[in-house]
């Protein structure tokens, strides 16, 4: 270790909230990065398909980023990949399952044959200029995971990932403890460690749980079985294929998501399904309903998801009939659980029996709960601690539980998003500020909506929009035509008639008025045209709707 070095630790998102996980380390004239991933919009983000998080700070350093590390595959450690990548083309390291999902994102994007994809196992170690890279192997709810160790100079960081402590894993393959525990004894300057899970006691439940209570289920089904889960889920895959195999159902999988990764699971050698076994949904009808299972997206209630729409009679292929049984294989993420009790209570409409978290243990956390977290904190005894996945609260509680654990609070750094923390073996202190924030994806459009376009559409959400239209003469400035109104949103102009008549009035005596005066400066009449009837409506109906007046001139 040498005496006076530091390390610069940089969480561009992350901190202070769910997803979007992205870490730059970054030490002398190299900056590696840990993760790049999305969050999901806001309810009031109108019409924003996904949050991806600012990298400027990397693009004004682009010379020092030397490559991009993954921890494993979930969308909120991934998902902004594509966004990163056309920025910044660098090398991308992670483990086959990780990169095997990478590559469908890149695919869509025309990315996969101009980025430098590297496949690296658990126990591998990347070696850059004065960094070292090496992935450990962790467990978690998809496959492949990695906790990430990085040895510079300075000092080791540990970077846990996200991770819970499964001893009996649906692959066999542990959590590489061993390894973490050596890490501790030879001295790790700073712990990284996920917090989404803090606030839970006791020990997470092991994966394979729900493989003895979906074959329990499954022995009682009398139909057809769907089962909504996340996509990524390979192990939960397996264990609903395997369930499916004992009862000589054929597995089927539906929703575009769950097709490409069922699809690279498969081709990878995670996920088996035995010949004769898989079939797809258009050839269900082929076969009595209780020798069939369907897999599917949908378990966070997304409108356009293949479940939502069995569930409201939009899908092409799949309607709900009678002795369906359907398994909602996941728990809620924050925000979403009307989205889920709607289509539950859809469902339960359409006949079907369902069976969700709340009735049966068919979702299992893929995250530490406290006695996990004491483990590592006890096997690693870092000099520094900053807790990172989660919202601010997490992260506050996490420092608590490590003070519990003997840590000196002046130790423990609860840092947000874009503070910098600067880590020697002598001292950590936080030494500024980088650029960060939410960039904004709304279609094809990446950044293009911001707080004025989303002001804007949540006005129009609230109180809509009422378009005025007049046409005037050029040579006399005279009015010829209109004013015409057209509303969106604000009222149903046949049942308004006479407001709309005294607004038309109000419009054209403003106008005539100001016409009148010689004011023919267009800003000005739009502006009066404004004033007069935005103070009328609310008057009237106490309503802001946004107004556009259009003048056309002939």
């Amino acid at each position: 270790m040498n005496k006076g070095d530091s390390i610069k630790v940089i969480p561009l998102g992350g901190l202070g909230e769910i997803g979007k996980n992205i870490t730059a380390i970054e030490y002398k004239d190299e900056i590696m990065v840990i993760d790049c991933g999305i969050s999901f919009p806001e309810e009031d983000m109108y019409g924003v398909d996904l949050v991806i998080p600012d990298i400027t700070y990397l693009v004004n350093n682009a010379d020092k980023v030397k490559g991009i590390f993954l921890t494993h595959g979930h969308e909120d450690h991934i998902g902004s990949l594509p966004y990163f990548l056309k920025q910044l083309n660098i090398p991308v390291y992670g483990t086959k399952l990780t990169l095997g999902i990478v590559g469908i994102k890149l695919k869509e994007h025309n990315l996969l044959s101009v980025s430098e994809l590297n496949v690296v196992n658990p126990g591998d170690t990347v070696e850059l200029e004065n960094i070292k890279v090496e992935f450990i192997r962790n467990t978690h709810s998809i496959a492949d995971s990695c906790a990430i160790a990085i040895h510079t100079p300075a000092g080791i960081i540990l970077h846990t990932g996200d991770f819970k402590i499964d001893y009996t894993p649906i692959d066999g393959l542990v959590m590489d403890l061993k390894r973490i525990s050596d890490l501790g004894k030879e001295g790790v300057l700073l712990l990284m460690a996920d917090s989404t899970n803090v606030e839970r006691k006791g020990h997470t439940i092991s994966e394979k749980v729900i493989g003895d209570t979906l074959t329990r289920i499954f022995s009682k089904a009398e139909g057809r079985v769907i089962v909504a889960t996340f996509a990524s889920n390979i192990h939960r895959m397996q264990q609903i294929v395997n369930a499916s195999i004992k009862y000589g159902r054929k597995i089927a999988f539906s929703g575009r998501g769950m097709e490409n990764i069922s699809q690279v699971a498969m081709e990878l050698g995670y996920l088996h399904i035995p010949e004769g076994y898989l079939t797809t949904v258009d050839k269900i009808h082929n076969y009595p309903n209780e020798q069939i299972t369907i897999i599917t997206t949908g378990s966070q209630g997304e409108s356009m998801s293949a479940l939502a729409r069995i569930a409201f009679s939009t899908h092409r292929m799949i309607r709900v009939e009678p002795k369906d049984l359907i398994i909602i294989s996941a728990s809620p993420i924050p925000g979403n659980r009307k989205f889920i009790s709607r289509v539950i209570n859809q469902l339960f409409k359409k006949g079907a029996d369902v069976i969700y978290e709340a009735l049966e243990e068919v979702h299992v956390s893929g995250h530490a709960y406290q006695e996990e977290l004491k483990l590592i904190h006890t096997l690693v005894r870092p000099k520094y601690f900053m807790p990172v996945h989660g919202e601010y609260k997490h992260l506050i509680h996490h420092s608590a539980l490590a003070q519990k654990l003997g840590m000196e609070e002046k130790d423990i750094y609860t840092l947000e998003s874009g503070q910098v923390l600067e880590v020697s073996e002598e001292e950590a202190k936080i030494t500024g500020n980088v650029p960060t924030g939410a960039i904004l994806v709304d279609g094809l459009g990446v950044g293009d909506v911001g707080n004025i376009v989303l002001r804007d559409r949540k006005h129009l959400a609230q109180d809509g929009i009422l378009t005025v239209v007049v046409t005037i003469e050029k040579e006399t400035y005279s009015l010829i035509a209109g004013p015409d109104i057209i509303t969106r949103g604000f009222i149903y102009v046949k049942e308004s008639e006479e407001l709309i008549y005294q607004a038309k009035s109000i419009v054209r005596r403003e106008l005539e008025r100001n016409l009148d005066n010689r004011i023919t400066d267009w800003y000005l009449l739009k502006s009066g045209m404004k004033r007069e009837i935005e103070k009328f409506l609310y008057e009237k109906t106490k309503r802001r709707p946004i107004i556009l007046p259009i003048i056309m001139e002939i």
